[in-house]
């Protein structure tokens, strides 16, 4: 989180919200955003909504399974944010829509996070 200068922005019941700069650290070749940066942000904001607002952090860990991600738009420079929501919350899986969207609501990509739930050892 911190190379990427990811940061929590918002949390309600139901989803949790962070932010990420658009600059040469996370560009790919071409000097628009790397996907893979695009991506890292999708599950660090996807696994962290597990452990935030669904499960018992003492006794039960979250770990990313799947990713998918579709990218939409590209970006040279300025904010992106990545919101989690919940599609289905089992008790071994919960499964998230994550969206990316910048500072001016342009959506940027669209992920499909799968964590699994296991007992913390």
């Amino acid at each position: 989180m911190e190379t990427l200068n990811i940061e929590f922005t918002d949390v309600g019941d139901d989803f949790l919200t962070a932010k990420m700069p658009v600059n040469s650290k996370v560009h790919q070749p071409y000097g628009i955003l790397h996907g893979g940066a695009t991506a890292a942000l999708a599950e660090t904001v996807g696994s962290c909504a597990s452990g935030f607002l669904f499960i018992d952090t003492k006794t039960q860990i979250a770990k990313g399974l799947e990713l998918s991600i579709n990218h939409i738009k590209s970006k040279k420079e300025g904010i992106v944010f990545a919101t989690a929501k919940p599609i289905h919350r089992g008790k071994t899986t919960h499964l998230w829509e994550v969206k990316i969207v910048d500072e001016y609501h342009n959506l940027i990509s669209i992920c499909k996070i799968t964590n699994i739930i296991l007992a913390k050892k």
